[in-house]
């Protein structure tokens, strides 16, 4: 998971640094800024994590945390039912 800031044109460029390095090595999105890539081993996953630590960015916060597979496999999704309200005048027609 990270929070980088993209106040200043270097911070954005940090961002994008950060997160093409994150594609390129096989993490997946499973929401904004929270990817996870599936390994194989402890081993292969503390090598990960000392990669990871060279390339945080100066500004901002990265967490990285080990899920098993089975615990990975007990996530729940949850999403609620989208709601759509019309509201309206005679001048014009709203969307909420």
């Amino acid at each position: 998971m990270f929070d980088l800031p993209t106040i200043t044109i270097k911070d954005e460029q940090n961002y994008r640094r950060f997160h093409n390095f994150l594609i390129k090595n096989g993490f997946i999105m499973q929401q904004y800024s929270v990817y996870s890539k599936l390994v194989l081993n402890r081993t292969q996953a503390d090598s990960i994590k000392r990669i990871l630590r060279s390339k945080v960015p100066e500004k901002g916060l990265v967490q990285c945390f080990d899920l098993t597979e089975k615990q990975y496999a007990n996530i729940e999704y949850m999403a609620g039912v989208g709601q759509s309200k019309i509201l309206s005048n005679d001048k014009r027609w709203v969307e909420v």
